[in-house]
C-alpha cells in the first residue's frame, strides 16, 4: 500500500532503500468520507498528507462564496504551506471532494526525521520549491490567461474534468459557474 508514497517520496531525494521504508513508516493511514475536513479555516496545519487515493480540495471563503485554489488527486501531497510552516491559523479549509485514503505525517514527527535522517530535509525542500513553482504558475495563469484559456488548458488535464464538480472548477478559473457554462458552450 505504501508503495505510492515511496515512489513519491523518492521522486524528491535519492534515499537508501532501509532510510525510504523508516521514513514512510511515520506516516499513518486514514480514511476521509466525501465532504470530511482535513482543515478547517482557524485551524492550524499540522500534517503533511499524501493522497493515496480519492481528491482532496483546498479553499476560502470570500463573502460566502467557496473560492477553490487548489485539488490533491492520487499520487500527490496536500498541504496549506503557510500555515503548516508558520503555525498560525489557517484561512483556507482542505476537504475531500471523494471518499479518500489518505497517509499523513504530524509535524512534530517531521521534525523528529529531519533529525534521524537528514535527507528528508532536502525531501521536503525540493517538495516546497515544487508547491512554490506550481502556486507561481497558477498565480501568473491567473493573472495573465482569459478565464476561456484557462479552462482550456483544463481540458488538457483529463482527471480535473472527470473529478471535479463545476462548481469547484469554475471557482478555480476564477469566474461563477453561469459564466463556466457559457465559455464550455462557446467551446463547443
Amino acid at each position: 500500500m505504501q508503495t505510492a508514497l515511496k515512489t513519491f517520496i523518492g521522486n524528491y531525494a535519492n534515499i537508501e532503500e532501509e532510510k525510504l521504508d523508516a521514513i514512510v513508516g511515520k506516516f499513518r493511514q486514514r480514511t476521509v468520507k466525501k465532504n470530511d475536513f482535513l482543515l478547517r479555516q482557524g485551524s492550524v496545519c499540522r500534517e503533511v498528507i499524501f493522497v493515496q487515493e480519492g481528491c482532496l480540495r483546498l479553499y476560502y471563503l470570500a463573502d460566502h462564496v467557496e473560492i477553490s485554489v487548489w485539488f490533491a488527486f492520487k499520487h500527490s501531497s496536500a498541504i496549506e504551506m503557510y500555515s503548516f510552516i508558520s503555525e498560525k491559523p489557517s484561512d483556507y479549509f482542505l476537504q475531500a471532494i471523494e471518499e479518500s485514503t489518505v497517509w499523513y505525517l504530524p509535524k512534530k514527527e517531521l521534525i523528529q526525521i529531519y533529525g534521524k535522517y537528514p535527507v528528508m530535509q532536502e525531501v521536503m525542500r525540493n517538495l516546497w520549491e515544487d508547491v512554490i513553482l506550481n502556486l507561481l504558475e497558477r498565480f501568473t495563469s491567473l493573472q495573465r490567461e482569459s478565464a476561456e484559456q484557462r479552462y482550456l488548458e483544463l481540458l488538457k488535464k483529463p482527471v480535473f474534468m472527470h473529478k471535479i464538480p463545476q462548481k469547484y472548477l469554475a471557482s478555480f478559473i476564477g469566474v461563477t459557474p453561469t459564466s463556466l457554462s457559457r465559455i464550455r458552450k462557446g467551446i463547443r
